[in-house]
């Protein structure tokens, strides 16, 4: 069953997180990773919100996307991400 990993993100060191986005888009394009969408202007339609970007990517299923992101090769890549950004992760079943 196809799992949605809604990532949102609160830019804390802009510059460590741009050296993550880089690195991050070349590791998602060599394994193919399907990112559905990045935005970093979304529209609050109801309630509040205080971030900066939105992602949300597809996974075949839970196993997959589990190996991908504790995997060592996002792994290495993720510590530019944890110090250039807050960042909240869900994971949630497709129908």
């Amino acid at each position: 069953m196809t799992v949605y990993v809604i990532a949102q993100l609160k830019f804390t060191d802009e510059a460590r997180y741009r050296t993550y986005q880089a690195a991050a888009t070349k590791l998602f394009m060599e394994k193919g990773i399907r990112v559905l969408a990045a935005d970093e202007a979304p529209v609050v339609l109801e309630g509040e919100w205080s971030g900066d970007k939105v992602v949300v990517m597809a996974f075949d299923d839970e196993a997959a996307a589990r190996a991908f992101l504790e995997g060592p090769d996002y792994q290495a890549i993720s510590e530019d991400r944890r110090a250039g950004a807050r960042s909240t992760a869900i994971m949630i079943k497709g129908f």
